[in-house]
């Protein structure tokens, strides 16, 4: 249910270019009220500073295996998101967007594996940057534009929030409070529960075993508010799969475990 992705490109991203004052000297962005490559993404990555907004819409887990990530789910199977439509349309205004999905079709990447040096990138199979007579110009007389600026100011943001992600999960991890989720949902008249497993989440009984300097830890270091929207949100399990449900996008009435 919620592995971390494993292809060579991340989530979303089909082919990567670096965005060039050259070569895209006459290109522009445009902007779309869809939003295609959602479709069908029912995980998202999420990073520790969006816990707070992402909690109050959906379920917040942890990918399985021993690179964990957060997740946001927007859906409990596979091929499913509740959100967005079969067009990739917003269906509820009032959600928030995680940074992963706003930041597309950009990102920072390094074009050479001996660098540290991230360069703005982006995906040329968009149909959103182009050489379009339509859209904000992405370089102003070879330099960049302010719409440039600000896209690769996101994009560093979400790079040190990235980092600051990475060393929530370290110290997770360190801790040994995650575990192997489990969550079981029991619809009215199903003749047995749907068995959601193949993510982590926090082990409240470890939690509050800590020890007094690992809890003050937590405390001091801004973890435990993160920890606890995580554990808040795994309530909103059940209204995700009512969403499917009323969607006509629920699984089998028969106990499974979700495809990761």
């Amino acid at each position: 249910m919620a592995t971390a992705p494993t292809q060579s490109l991340p989530l979303f991203y089909n082919d990567l270019a670096p965005l060039s004052s050259q070569e895209h000297a006459d290109f522009r962005v445009r902007r779309s009220d869809r939003a295609p490559f959602v479709v069908g993404q029912h995980a998202i990555p999420v990073t520790v500073e969006e816990f707070p907004l992402v909690q109050r819409h959906m379920p917040i887990v942890f990918s399985a295996g021993d690179n964990s990530v957060p997740l946001a789910l927007m859906g409990l199977n596979e091929g499913v998101n509740v959100f967005f439509d079969d067009e990739g349309t917003l269906t509820e205004k009032q959600l928030y967007i995680p940074a992963y999905i706003r930041r597309y079709p950009f990102m920072l990447a390094r074009l050479r594996p001996d660098s540290e040096e991230l360069s703005l990138c982006f995906d040329p199979s968009t149909d959103t940057i182009g050489a379009f007579e339509e859209g904000e110009k992405l370089f102003d007389e070879g330099q960049p534009s302010d719409v440039t600026k600000s896209v690769l100011s996101f994009n560093e943001q979400f790079e040190q929030a990235g980092l600051r992600t990475g060393q929530f999960m370290k110290e997770l991890k360190e801790l040994g409070i995650l575990m192997d989720g489990e969550v079981s949902i029991q619809p009215e008249g199903a003749p047995q529960p749907f068995i959601y497993r193949g993510f982590q989440m926090i082990d409240e009984k470890k939690l509050n075993e800590l020890r007094g300097d690992q809890l003050r830890k937590i405390v001091q270091n801004g973890m435990l508010p993160l920890i606890y929207a995580h554990l808040f949100s795994l309530a909103l399990m059940r209204e995700i799969f009512g969403r499917q449900v009323a969607l006509g996008k629920s699984p089998q009435p028969t106990m499974q475990e979700p495809a990761n």
